[in-house]
């Protein structure tokens, strides 16, 4: 029960306390970014749109989530103004706050120019992400803490679901976009302040940066065959088509649900995702990752088959539940393991090079299930397919699990 109690509690020090909050309040702030998606959605919805539309409309304004290895390259050789990753911080939370208040003070625009607003919007805190998951991934692996912060992220950032889901489902109900916009605008400012108050980080010399051992790194990296076998397990396992725009139109099409009672299952499937985050701590400190990640792959295809059984609105809040800690618990193994198989000295690089896989896993696998749902007919027995290709998608994980030797990477981040 002791140790149990103190895996809890990991953060001992002050430095570990003070970038946990740091963490915290950043990933509150990158949460509530997603704020307008559902008013996008039923707005997109009302103008006629089907379901591989919209997929195609947040496919192309999430561009930038899918190039943040550039931005981890440009934060680890090119320092600004003697610094990696502050005043960088600095400058993408400013063009993120700018391009929110743009959109949510225009009062007409096309679905281009809505499509550029939210991809510079998704640009700036793009780019925070990356900066800020540099920081976890340094300070985390050295203090054997990068499961420990990366609850406290998840918690912080589903803590914003949560209110995303109530808002964001008044505005949808209200198809009142530009409000959603303008709330959400105020969160990377936030974000600004925190880089101003609590990011701390020693002043760059460019003539001795260390610009050859990462360049080093960053070679052998590239060629080690465990990082491109993570990069595949990340990508398999975000490979759900039964989610995204398709799932959308089965609740509001098939099953009547109404914005707001889909905001309200939203923000009840990020209540769990907490207790899901919470629960992670502990378990990533007193089990072997290769065991946990074995147990959560069963947990998520066990789920999965739940979505079965979402026929009405009772069913729809039990599957919610279970699926928001399982899918939690899941997430975070598999973020650990991303995060300890970066290489040292070019984190930045690797941890965006792996989270631009997950982020393209989740996409793709929208794109494709928006398209495969209108194309099976847009009814119960298309959702059912789409269930079915993402049970066996999630469960091909499995075989991969030999293959990755995470043992082998877990002594190699202790020993960095």
């Amino acid at each position: 029960m002791k140790d149990w109690l103190q895996c809890l509690t990991p953060f001992k020090t002050a430095e570990a306390r003070r970038l946990a909050i740091l963490f915290a309040v950043v990933y509150f702030a990158q949460g509530m970014s997603a704020l307008p998606v559902q008013a996008i959605t039923i707005s997109l919805k009302d103008q006629g749109l089907e379901a591989n539309d919209v997929a195609v409309f947040f496919l192309l304004a999430s561009i930038p989530w899918f190039i943040k290895p550039v931005y981890g390259l440009i934060s680890d050789f090119l320092p600004l103004f003697g610094q990696r990753r502050k005043s960088y911080l600095l400058l993408t939370s400013a063009l993120a706050c700018v391009a929110g208040l743009i959109a949510g003070f225009s009062s007409h625009y096309t679905y281009w120019e809505l499509a550029v607003l939210y991809m510079m919007m998704g640009l700036g805190l793009a780019y925070n992400d990356v900066l800020t998951d540099a920081l976890m991934v340094e300070n985390g692996k050295s203090k054997g803490l990068t499961g420990a912060f990366q609850s406290v992220q998840w918690i912080a950032v589903t803590g914003a679901s949560i209110v995303v889901g109530l808002l964001g489902g008044y505005f949808a109900e209200g198809r009142n976009l530009q409000a959603a916009f303008s709330v959400a605008a105020i969160f990377p400012f936030v974000v600004l302040l925190m880089a101003v108050f609590f990011v701390r980080e020693k002043h760059v010399n460019p003539e001795n940066a260390g610009f050859a051992e990462i360049w080093i790194a960053l070679r052998t990296g590239f060629g080690e065959r465990s990082v491109w076998l993570v990069a595949a397990f990340i990508f398999l396992f975000n490979f759900s088509p039964s989610f995204g725009p398709a799932f959308f139109y089965y609740q509001t099409d098939v099953l009547g649900f109404d914005q707001q009672y889909i905001g309200v299952l939203s923000s009840i499937g990020s209540v769990s995702s907490i207790a899901g985050a919470i629960l992670y701590t502990p378990l990533a400190r007193l089990m072997p990752l290769r065991r946990l990640i074995n147990v959560v792959i069963g947990l998520s295809v066990a789920t999965l088959l739940a979505y079965l059984a979402y026929r009405d609105r009772t069913s729809a809040l039990f599957i919610h539940v279970i699926w928001g800690i399982t899918g939690m618990v899941t997430t975070l193994a598999l973020l650990d393991l991303a995060a300890r198989a970066c290489p040292k000295r070019a984190e930045a690089t690797f941890f965006a090079l792996l989270m631009s896989i997950f982020n393209l896993g989740s996409l793709a696998s929208q794109s494709v299930g928006a398209h495969l749902y209108t194309e099976f007919g847009e009814g119960s027995s298309a959702y059912i397919w789409l269930v079915m290709i993402s049970t066996f998608a999630t469960a091909a994980i499995w075989l991969l699990v030999p293959l990755v030797h995470i043992e082998r990477i877990e002594l190699r981040a202790r020993h960095s």
